[in-house]
């Protein structure tokens, strides 16, 4: 099966016509991306405060509810429309493999996978049957670079991911890599052995990868680079790891525009001894609760929820799980949204099966998000729980087994601005320490993103009590001082 699927996905007269026609289109949309007087800076760490980002001249969070990444190497999936779905719902990040690794049909129980593609397109160029890993695929980084244009108009930030362990041997067995289906030899050697100091063949093969990739994207600023996904999967090294870092920082020396590099750290949470100097994004995916934020906070760094979304359908758990991580201190929240398939590019399928969720829905309630937080001057804010002094959670009457721990977390400005979240529970009533002067407090509802009880008052100073609306599973509370 995997050797058909090489056969009926790489021809190269497909390969030829689709390059021509990216071109033509994509080249005029990479023109007003590299603008040569005004072009903007690329996507970094926010000089005043390097836990968020600065782009396109603004403070920013990235919040999305994305595709399972294989907008670019799978030719069936139509990436406007969905890049158009993003955009609407104010979503602005999406996650993209790279090429160097996709799946199949089988893989993880996805409904129409959309990075298990019928029409595979890949970095390296086609030969014959098999590919040639010394040449690249013009089609390939013509469609690549059309994705970052496209998402470029749309203010959508794009994590590029090189590279993606083989958590079994048949994704393996059908890569590009693999001496099977390459004319390179290149070592007979098992899947953890691949992303390892080892083969010096294949070293050779991911840095030139990475050179090509680092080069023919340099022009956007709506760009970082994932070193490899769930490395901690598959027998990927630390030391490889830190070797493509230094790949990507050496081959953007010379050119004109410097890109951040993320690494992917652990699933849950993990405490950051060593800390690779060329990283500045750290990435953690399912980190519910979000206690890795707290552990890795002194590193003045980004952390990321870049993925989560194998807990079931419900909404529930992925915007508790957002809002949870986002008011803990993280920059990024990504969740897969398995709506989006080759067939329903605007992410309208809703009959999945997948081991996750997503749709309309979800994608709305993380807008509230997005809105609740770019109501603050959140580079101005730092997690600081201990301001809340008390109170009382009144607990559901049902029993949803994410209501059942309630936890309060509260990003402050002191003095100013307090955004406050409450996971679990049905009714709260909460000690917050302020101090005197004249405040607002609005009850935000997470769900409709709409103020459902507001309170103005004076106050002595010290602590305030102030009590919430009934609600479901969670709620939000904003505390900002009046002039």
């Amino acid at each position: 099966m995997a050797m058909s699927l090489t056969r009926r996905t790489m021809s190269p007269t497909i390969c030829t016509l689709l390059a021509f026609l990216i071109f033509a289109t994509g080249a005029c949309a990479q023109d007003n991306v590299s603008g040569s007087s005004a072009r903007p800076e690329p996507l970094r760490l926010h000089p005043q405060n390097p836990h968020y980002l600065l782009f396109r001249g603004r403070s920013t969070i990235l919040i999305t509810s994305g595709e399972h990444y294989g907008a670019v190497l799978n030719l069936d999936f139509d990436f406007a429309p969905y890049l158009d779905e993003l955009q609407s719902n104010s979503l602005n990040l999406t996650r993209t493999f790279s090429g160097t690794y996709f799946e199949v049909p089988s893989s993880f129980g996805i409904t129409d996978n959309t990075l298990a593609p019928k029409r595979y397109c890949s970095p390296w160029a086609p030969a014959g049957d098999k590919f040639d890993l010394s040449r690249f695929n013009d089609a390939y980084f013509a469609r690549l670079k059309d994705f970052l244009s496209q998402a470029a108009k749309r203010g959508i930030v794009v994590e590029y991911v090189l590279f993606c362990p083989f958590y079994e041997d048949n994704l393996w067995a059908v890569n590009p890599m693999n001496p099977r289906n390459n004319v390179n030899n290149t070592p007979d050697c098992p899947r953890t052995d691949v992303y390892t100091l080892k083969h010096k063949a294949l070293l050779d093969i991911h840095d030139a990868f990475v050179r090509k990739a680092v080069a023919e994207l340099n022009a956007f600023d709506n760009l970082y680079f994932e070193i490899c996904n769930e490395p901690y999967f598959g027998g990927v090294t630390e030391e490889w790891q830190g070797h493509i870092a230094q790949v990507i920082a050496d081959a953007e020396k010379n050119l004109p525009n410097k890109h951040l590099i993320a690494q992917n750290i652990a699933n849950g949470g993990k405490k950051i001894d060593k800390p690779n100097p060329l990283v500045s994004i750290f990435n953690f995916h399912y980190a519910t609760p979000p206690n890795t934020v707290a552990e890795n906070y002194r590193l003045n760094k980004v952390i990321a929820d870049d993925e989560t979304g194998f807990r079931g359908k419900d909404d529930v758990f992925y915007r508790t799980e957002a809002w949870d991580f986002l008011i803990a201190g993280g920059a990024i929240y990504s969740n897969l949204d398995y709506s989006f398939t080759p067939t329903h590019p605007a992410g309208t399928l809703k009959d999945f099966r997948s081991p996750g969720g997503g749709g309309a829905d979800l994608r709305k309630q993380l807008k509230a998000l997005k809105d609740f937080m770019y109501g603050f001057d959140f580079i101005r804010m730092a997690p600081n729980n201990g301001l809340i002094k008390g109170g009382s959670i009144t607990a559901p009457l049902s029993g949803n087994p994410a209501q059942v721990n309630a936890t309060v977390r509260c990003l402050a400005e002191q003095g100013k601005a307090y955004a406050i979240y409450i996971r679990g529970g049905s009714q709260a009533e909460l000690q917050i320490d302020l101090p005197a002067g004249p405040f607002k407090a609005e009850w935000f509802n997470t769900r409709t993103g709409q103020i459902d009880k507001t309170e103005d008052f004076q106050h002595a100073g010290g602590e305030k009590k102030l009590a919430s609306p009934p609600y479901s599973d969670d709620i939000a509370l904003r505390v900002t001082r009046q002039p």
